[in-house]
């Protein structure tokens, strides 16, 4: 008799959960129904909606592109900066980002002269983010693979011109397969290893040591992009674009 009532309701519970994953939305219909808030004007709604995404793990360079026009919506600057960086590094040739991302810049207070970054690091770091890390990895192992059948072509063939030619295309093959593997790595670190940072606070003072009795070194607004370079405790070391350097609170800023 007591088996009889598991096994009634064992089957009561396993009807429960088909009707239990169906009345969860997908993220497509929450990205969606995001987007119908966004549209009609209800950029608070909107911006729940694709932040739930976000917090559950999704992401892609619509979803925070998305976000970073709710939050320019409500004019919330910092946050605004803060995702459309994030959908930048994504997708850092798309016009439609780096436009946005430029004009929420604008409304930044601080203007300090920006150290420009040396021409091939900003090269590599771009080729890095034109695919993902495990578009680049598979790219990397396809080329090692054809430098080694252009090896055994060169080692085993008896035709000199084969010979040569499946040298040099080893060499080729094992020359791009490493840039490959380098672009991986480097997208890898600037995606999820990243060391720059928004500011969320209204004003901060940077400080000279992690500390509050540090001397006052400078003043920076919210919306200001930041790269961190130590943390102790509760206080973080950045740089400004500038080049200067002190310590801030932790809860100051947020890293993109």
């Amino acid at each position: 008799m007591c088996l009889k009532k598991l096994n009634i309701t064992t089957l009561i519970l396993l009807m429960l959960i088909p009707v239990r994953l169906m009345s969860q939305d997908s993220p497509e219909d929450r990205f969606s129904r995001g987007a119908t808030y966004f549209s009609a004007g209800d950029y608070s709604q909107a911006l729940e909606e694709w932040t739930g995404l976000y917090s559950a793990g999704y992401r892609s360079a619509e979803l925070e592109y998305n976000i970073g026009n709710a939050y320019f919506k409500l004019n919330n600057t910092p946050g605004a900066i803060l995702f459309f960086e994030r959908a930048h590094l994504r997708k850092p040739a798309d016009e439609d980002i780096n436009y946005n991302l430029q004009i929420a810049r604008t409304l930044v207070v601080d203007r300090l002269d920006e150290i420009p970054e040396l021409f091939f690091v900003k090269w590599y770091n771009f080729m890095s983010l034109l695919l993902s890390s495990n578009s680049w990895a598979a790219i990397s192992l396809v080329l090692f693979v054809l430098c080694l059948i252009f090896l055994s072509v060169y080692f085993y063939s008896s035709k000199y011109k084969l010979k040569v030619a499946g040298f040099w295309l080893a060499i080729t093959a094992i020359v791009f397969s490493v840039a490959s593997l380098a672009f991986t790595i480097r997208n890898k670190d600037l995606l999820y290893e990243s060391n720059k940072a928004i500011i969320f606070s209204p004003v901060v003072n940077g400080k000279s040591s992690p500390d509050d009795s540090g001397t006052d070194l400078f003043v920076i607004h919210e919306g200001l992009k930041v790269t961190v370079e130590d943390e102790v405790g509760e206080w973080r070391e950045i740089r400004l674009p500038d080049g200067n350097k002190g310590w801030v609170p932790s809860n100051s800023l947020e890293i993109i």
